[in-house]
């Protein structure tokens, strides 16, 4: 695979690529991928667990200038359509739990963490991607971890599906349309169709999914025909 690096062990591949990105200049879609992080990152500081050399730990950059600053939300919708596609030769019952955990029924499979950096109106993006590939048990306090050998029930080439997964971000990043971007994660979402469960600060209810804004607002509707939207971390998903 061409713009690409590996290392064995590193901090976390976010922080290395931005730390790349400060000493030399790196063609869009470079991939840094590595065996173990010593602190790898979650949403909002949480941790990702992974044993070494099991799993698919990568970071790809991307220099998102077409997308609008205030619907970067764009970024996660592509990553999170491209990451299904790839999955999707491997398994059915693959879902994207708003804003863009990577499911398979109630579990979680994967995770994306993005961040941007905003300079003289240019806008360079860091995606990470843990994904559950080939571990067979986990131990952290993660409430429902999985990975595609559990599933599947053997041993999956970890450096094939890297390229699957990649081609696929590609893909969907330069190919598809915004409207076709949207309708696609739109039809892909984790629950989207019926009532289910929510929480809210110390309140929960019953909602459905009604839209997720361009900005990454999801719009909920109870029972009772009242629409909410929430922000990430403004409201959970009771499983």
């Amino acid at each position: 695979m061409k713009n690409y690096q590996f290392i064995k062990e590193t901090v976390s591949t976010n922080t290395l690529l931005w730390e790349m990105l400060r000493k030399e200049s790196l063609p869009e879609g470079f991939v840094v991928q590595t065996d173990f992080q010593t602190a790898g990152k979650g949403q909002m500081g949480n941790s990702w667990e992974s044993e070494s050399g099991e799993n698919l730990l990568f970071s790809m950059l991307l220099y998102p200038q077409r997308v609008p600053t205030d619907q970067l939300f764009l970024i996660s919708q592509i990553v999170s359509i491209g990451l299904k596609k790839a999955l999707d030769n491997y398994v059915d019952g693959i879902t994207v739990k708003w804003p863009n955990d990577i499911y398979w029924n109630d579990k979680k499979l994967a995770g994306i963490l993005i961040e941007n950096s905003f300079q003289a109106n240019k806008v360079k993006t860091v995606v990470g991607i843990g994904l559950n590939v080939n571990q067979r048990k986990f131990v952290s306090n993660a409430p429902n971890p999985i990975s595609l050998r559990q599933i599947v029930g053997k041993s999956i080439n970890r450096a094939k599906l890297l390229e699957e997964i990649c081609g696929n971000i590609l893909d969907v990043y330069f190919k598809m349309s915004v409207a076709a971007i949207q309708d696609a994660y739109a039809q892909i979402l984790f629950r989207k169709d019926g009532f289910f469960s929510y929480s809210s600060g110390n309140e929960s209810f019953m909602a459905r999914i009604v839209s997720v804004q361009p900005d990454g607002l999801l719009e909920l509707e109870t029972e009772s025909g009242e629409r909410n939207g929430f922000y990430f971390k403004e409201v959970k998903f009771v499983l």
